[in-house]
């Protein structure tokens, strides 16, 4: 059986009217020789393709990870902070390979100086994180985006290619060859549109996984200023 059968036409016809007997006529076409009916513009959506499958999985990776902390992190800190043991909690916090531990980290290298400063000084390495955490989100929307309009312009080349074999053809017209302008044409648009649609998927499911590790990142480092202000034991 063909791996890669992507259509099958089956015809039925009478061999009488009584159902003497039956033929059935089968054609398959695979997806490879599907996707080069459509021509060039099928290249770049490939190519669109196995980005967009790339940054999904990388950033997947990496949003897990930084969705994953150690519950007992904070209070750590909090215990380090109160006994006046800070190099413990810079340490507990560089052996942390997460987006809080490095604002934690900077929030505490800040320590004894006002509480503004070392809020801003926390706010603005949670910046850089989220902007970390964000990388490739651009590229995948330009894909989710553009890969259905490169379709469309595959769709327009193609019809363009079948009125000129119409023109050219005069009032012999035979249906066989206007039907590489109109594979061109059907295919590039599937092609796009599945490319799009995939790429527009995995764009909002990272853009999801990143809002729930902002908001973890502005719980903690909410929780570690209450830390500040507490009076010392």
């Amino acid at each position: 059986m063909n791996p890669f059968l992507m259509i099958q036409a089956a015809g039925q016809v009478a061999a009488g009217l009584e159902g003497e007997g039956e033929e059935v006529v089968t054609q398959s076409i695979d997806l490879i020789e599907l996707g080069m009916m459509g021509g060039w513009i099928m290249y770049p959506l490939l190519l669109m393709s196995i980005i967009a499958i790339y940054i999904f999985i990388e950033r997947f990776m990496v949003l897990r990870r930084a969705s994953n902390i150690d519950t007992t992190f904070m209070n750590r800190i909090r215990d380090y902070i109160h006994d006046g043991k800070i190099d413990s909690a810079l340490a507990l916090c560089r052996s942390s390979n997460h987006p809080i531990a490095r604002m934690i980290e900077k929030g505490i290298t800040r320590i004894g100086r006002p509480l503004s400063d070392i809020n801003a000084a926390i706010e603005n390495v949670g910046n850089l994180e989220v902007a970390s955490l964000e990388k490739g989100l651009s590229t995948l929307a330009s894909i989710a985006g553009g890969a259905p309009m490169l379709g469309f312009l595959g769709t327009v080349i193609g019809m363009v290619i079948s009125f000129w074999e119409m023109a050219n053809s005069g009032a012999n017209i035979v249906i066989s060859q206007l039907a590489g302008g109109i594979y061109t044409a059907l295919v590039t648009t599937v092609g796009g549109l599945i490319v799009g649609i995939i790429a527009y998927f995995a764009y909002n499911i990272l853009v999801s996984k990143i809002q729930k590790v902002v908001f973890t990142m502005e719980a903690q480092s909410i929780e570690f200023m209450d830390l500040l202000y507490e009076p010392a034991n």
